[in-house]
């Protein structure tokens, strides 16, 4: 048979020192598996997707390093538990290093996205050009435009390339201005053609608008140059598009059976079994709660809600009891559970007395405070991985980003805030202010990967909060904790990143 061969180099990074790309890349495309069809050309790009499945837990720590460095939520250390060599800790209190997992995964996840989605591109130009591979070129190019853009919201000056051959062995960072600019332009460029449907696990028309948008949100902080007229403006193809509506409750974008929700635009299609990574339900949940939800694994007890976000709900929120899970437990048939080392009824309290509690804590203080995470819902018998699809760009986000746009333009942005909070059974607001529509999407966006980038394009971010600048240490104050280092080891293998960028 005859065999056509499509050179693609085998690693990048070079960016990296080098890279975890874990499976076999493309050296050869043989005859029998040459794109005859769009269906075929289609799967040509899965691999590019499948590089966001480690984002959602510590191989990848996208999510985590969003929501632990930020106000919402903590990893306390509970005697010996959850210690893990101040893994947790640096992130909440804005001490980390160059060498600290969070930093270090997080780059390396992200390169591989850019690294994944270069050879897929370079393979796809050496085919028959026709419009279907033109199309998938450019989809592909979105999604890497994706992982760039997360790259440059974590780490601000990078490496930027769209190739994955002929690159140089130890390349120079680029600006973030200078990213961003490419970014938007590519996106932009290619909006045409990609696909005018909704489909939620693929760069489509939406995710496009989706990414200009959130782009031009956090223009001023990446450019110096506010462009709140472009943000609106693409959250407004999104919320006008007529493919997506806010749905009825609260719940209905984070149950198990999330994939067909009215309200997501793009999300990781986890599952228990099959796509495995989407664990936060075993990293905050009692180690008890099993008995609740009938679950065939015991949860690990750690991450709960800090008290100074607790305290933003009103009792009336909807969402309070939704996303949190606090006060007296019960098993699955409404019995007590006592609480295995206590010996007492188990008892959730959103309080938490400090960041680090040793053997001087109580064992009540230690295993039962903070009010733990169930924002995601939690099947009866969960196993370790959750089946639940996890939103990256959600209808929700889009009109608190109209409101917010509106707001800094001299407008009301009520229209597009209080459909949310009337869901959430609270009372609207007349003349909403910046501070209110931050606590809001505070509210709303729980646990879904934003409050780190809404807390800096606030200004809140370096600022004194509990356990992070106070009596209990971290640090405040400091402006170059709002993007990360890049990490030693990729530094070590290519001293150019340490160089102001071209």
């Amino acid at each position: 048979m005859k065999t056509t061969y499509i050179p693609v180099l085998f690693s990048l990074l070079l960016v990296l020192g080098c890279t975890d790309l874990d499976e076999v890349l493309y050296d050869k495309l043989p005859e029998s598996v040459y794109p005859e069809s769009e269906a075929q050309i289609a799967s040509m790009s899965v691999d590019a997707y499948k590089q966001l499945q480690p984002l959602a837990d510590d191989q990848g720590w996208w999510f985590w390093a969003q929501e632990v460095s930020s106000d919402e939520l903590v990893f306390p250390t509970r005697d010996a538990d959850w210690d893990d060599g101040g893994k947790w800790r640096v992130m909440y209190q804005h001490t980390w290093n160059n060498d600290v997992e969070g930093v270090n995964r997080m780059w390396d996840k992200f390169y591989s996205g850019v690294t994944r989605s270069n050879q897929i591109i370079d393979m796809l130009r050496q085919l028959p050009q026709s419009d279907a591979i033109d199309a998938k070129i450019k989809e592909v190019e979105v999604v890497r435009s994706y992982f760039f853009y997360l790259i440059m919201d974590n780490y601000g000056d990078a490496p930027y390339l769209t190739t994955a051959t002929d690159v140089p062995e130890q390349p120079f960072k680029t600006s973030r201005a200078a990213i961003f600019d490419s970014l938007t332009a590519t996106v932009e460029n290619n909006l045409s053609a990609l696909k005018d449907i909704d489909n939620k696990y693929m760069a489509t028309r939406y995710f496009g608008f989706a990414l200009l948008s959130k782009l031009y949100l956090n223009s001023e902080v990446y450019t110096g140059i506010a462009q709140w007229d472009k943000a609106g403006a693409y959250a407004d193809s999104i919320i006008n598009s007529g493919l997506y509506t806010l749905d009825g409750t609260v719940t209905g974008p984070f149950v198990t059976e999330n994939q067909s929700n009215s309200e997501i635009i793009f999300s990781i299609p986890y599952d228990e079994d099959d796509y495995q990574g989407f664990r936060i339900h075993m990293r905050t949940l009692h180690y008890q709660s099993n008995l609740t939800y009938d679950m065939s694994v015991g949860p690990w007890n750690g991450c709960a809600v800090t008290y100074q976000h607790f305290l933003t709900y009103e009792d009336n929120d909807l969402r309070k009891a939704a996303y949190f899970l606090y006060g007296p437990q019960y098993d699955s048939k409404g019995k007590p559970i006592i609480e295995s080392v206590i010996g007492a009824p188990l008892n959730l309290d959103p309080v938490i007395p400090a960041i680090r509690m040793d053997a001087t804590f109580t064992p009540t203080e230690i295993r039962t405070t903070g009010a733990r995470i169930r924002k995601y819902e939690i099947k009866k018998g969960a196993k370790e991985n959750l089946s639940n699809d996890l939103p990256l760009f959600r209808l929700t986000d889009f009109y608190l980003i109209k409101a917010e746009c509106e707001i800094r333009l001299g407008n009301n942005g009520d229209e597009w805030i209080n459909p949310i909070r009337e869901r959430a059974g609270v009372d609207g607001f007349t003349d909403a202010t910046l501070d209110d529509l931050l606590a809001e999407r505070g509210r709303e966006l729980f646990a879904e990967g934003v409050r780190r980038q809404d807390l800096i394009r606030f200004g809140e971010f370096t600022k004194v909060w509990w356990a992070k600048g106070d009596e209990q240490g971290g640090t405040s104050n400091d402006p170059t904790v709002k993007t990360f280092p890049i990490p030693k080891w990729a530094t070590d293998a290519n001293p150019n990143l340490l160089l102001d960028a071209e």
